[in-house]
C-alpha cells in the first residue's frame, strides 16, 4: 500500500505560490505606474481640467495646453478639436451641505 499525500506541505505550496503570485502582480503594476508618468517638462505641459461622457463611448474633454484650453471629442479610436479657447479661471465647486442642515431646512418650510 502507498502512503498517504501530505495535505499540509502542498496547502503551503499552494498558498506559497499564491502570495508569489499577487507579489508579482503588485510589483508589475507599481512598475506600470513608475512608467506611465510624465517626466520633466512634459509633467506640468498638460493637464485635463473637466470630462464629461456624451454616449456610452465617448467623451467631451477639456485639455489645458500652456495658456490655452482645447475642447477634444474623444471617440474610441479618434480625438477630435472642437474648440480652442483662452485659459480660464476654474470656478470653485459649491461645497456639499450636509444631511442634518439640509433636513432642518426643509422641516422648516414644511412647518
Amino acid at each position: 500500500m502507498g502512503t498517504a499525500p501530505d495535505l499540509g506541505s502542498s496547502a503551503l505550496q499552494m498558498v506559497f505560490g499564491l502570495i508569489l503570485v499577487l507579489a508579482l502582480l503588485l510589483g508589475t503594476l507599481w512598475l506600470l505606474k513608475r512608467i506611465s508618468q510624465p517626466r520633466g517638462a512634459a509633467a506640468g505641459l498638460m493637464r485635463v481640467v473637466a470630462g464629461v461622457a456624451v454616449g456610452t463611448r465617448e467623451r467631451v474633454v477639456i485639455l489645458e495646453l500652456g495658456n490655452s484650453w482645447l475642447v477634444l471629442g474623444v471617440a474610441p479610436g479618434q480625438v477630435t478639436t472642437l474648440a480652442e479657447i483662452p485659459r480660464q479661471e476654474v470656478p470653485a465647486a459649491p461645497a456639499p451641505r450636509d444631511f442634518v442642515g439640509q433636513l432642518a431646512e426643509r422641516l422648516r418650510k414644511n412647518a
